[in-house]
C-alpha cells in the first residue's frame, strides 16, 4: 500500500502533489458517499501556513472558507449561518443544527482554545496543548460525525507549530477548507501567545478523492504550478478588536441588518476581509469593481477577478 507524505510551501503545491498521488496510487473504496480513491495514513506539511489559499480559479475557495472559519469562531452549530456560505450543509443537519460542528468544540462555552493559550503561556514546552474535537458518542450521530479528531499546538524554537489529526478527509472539497481554517486559527493563537508562526502538519487516516471529482482534480493538475503567494500577516496590534469588527460585519451582512458601507472601511487586514464578505453578496460588475479597487492589499484582488469573470460569462449567455 502506498504512503503519502507531502511537504510543500503552499496549498496549491500541496494539492498538486496530493491529487497526483491519489490518482496514481489510490486504492478504490466504496464508502456510503460514493466510490473513491484512498490513501491511508497520509501526512501533509504546509511549511508556510499563510500560503493557505489557492491561486487557481477552480480551487480558490476563499469566500466559503472564510465563512466556515467565522462560523467556527462564533461557537455555533446553527445550519442557517453556515448554509449562507456552503449550500451542502443541510445534508449534515438535524432540526436546524449541524451535529458535528466544530465551533462549539473550539470556541463554545468552555472556549478550549483559550485553555490552550493559558497552558502554553505557563509551560511553553508542553505537549498537552490539545483540543479534542471528535468524541466517541459522535458515532451515534444521525447525519454528521466530525472528520477532525483533535488539534495540537507546540511552541518550538520560538514558533507555534500546529498538528491536526483527521480520521477522514475529502481531498477535493474538504482539504482546502480545512487547511485554510486551521492555519487561520494557528495564526490567531500564535499572536495571542506572542510567538512567530511555525509549520502546519495535517495527518489523515483516510485521505480520499471521490470518483465524481477525479476529472476536476485532473483539470487542476493540468493548470501547472502556481506561484506561492501567502496571505498578508495578521496584525499583532488590536487583534481582539479586529476580530470583533470582522465578526460584527459578517453577522450584519448575513442577516442584512446595518450592512457596512464600503466607504466606512479602513485600510487594514480585517477591513480587507470584510471587503471579501461584501464581494460575496455583490450583485453587479460595477459593485464588484468598486470593492476590488478599494482593497488595501493586492493579494485579495484576484479572487474578485474570478467572480467578475463569472458575471461576464453569465452576461454572455
Amino acid at each position: 500500500m502506498s504512503i503519502l507524505c507531502v511537504s510543500e510551501a503552499s496549498l496549491d503545491d500541496v494539492l498538486q502533489e496530493t491529487y497526483s498521488r491519489l490518482l496514481r496510487d489510490g486504492v478504490t473504496i466504496h464508502p456510503t458517499k460514493g466510490e473513491a480513491l484512498e490513501i491511508t495514513g497520509a501526512v501533509i506539511e504546509l511549511t508556510d501556513p499563510r500560503a493557505r489559499v489557492s491561486r487557481s480559479a477552480k480551487r480558490s475557495r476563499i469566500f466559503s472558507a472564510l465563512g466556515e472559519l467565522l462560523w467556527y469562531m462564533s461557537g455555533s452549530d446553527d445550519l442557517e449561518f453556515i448554509e449562507y456560505y456552503i449550500s451542502i450543509y443541510p445534508e449534515f443537519a438535524v432540526d436546524g443544527r449541524v451535529e458535528g460542528a466544530y465551533g462549539p468544540r473550539l470556541f463554545g462555552e468552555n472556549h478550549r482554545l483559550s485553555d490552550v493559550v493559558d497552558l502554553l503561556r505557563q509551560r511553553p514546552s508542553s505537549r498537552q496543548a490539545v483540543v479534542q474535537i471528535f468524541a466517541h458518542q459522535d458515532l451515534q450521530n444521525e447525519k454528521d460525525v466530525p472528520c477532525t479528531t483533535n488539534i495540537q499546538f507546540f511552541i518550538r524554537e520560538g514558533r507555534l507549530d500546529m498538528v491536526t489529526h483527521m480520521r477522514s478527509n475529502d481531498a477535493y472539497l474538504g482539504l482546502p477548507h480545512d487547511i485554510f481554517t486551521f492555519t487561520m486559527i494557528q495564526e490567531l493563537v500564535a499572536i495571542r501567545l506572542g510567538v512567530k508562526l511555525g509549520t502546519y502538519k495535517h495527518f489523515v487516516g483516510s485521505l480520499h478523492l471521490y470518483a465524481r471529482n477525479s476529472d476536476d482534480a485532473r483539470a487542476f493538475i493540468g493548470e501547472g504550478w502556481h506561484p506561492s503567494t501567502p496571505m498578508p500577516s495578521m496584525p499583532i496590534d488590536d487583534l481582539e478588536a479586529g476580530v470583533a469588527r470582522l465578526q460584527s460585519a459578517e453577522q450584519a451582512l448575513r442577516v442584512n441588518v446595518s450592512v457596512p458601507a464600503l466607504g466606512d472601511l479602513g485600510a487594514d487586514y480585517w477591513d480587507d476581509l470584510i471587503r471579501l464578505l461584501l464581494a460575496l453578496r455583490a450583485s453587479s460588475e460595477t459593485e464588484l469593481n468598486q470593492i476590488r479597487a478599494s482593497f488595501t492589499n493586492d493579494f485579495f484582488k484576484v479572487y474578485l477577478t474570478d467572480r467578475l469573470l463569472r458575471f461576464e460569462e453569465t452576461s454572455a449567455r
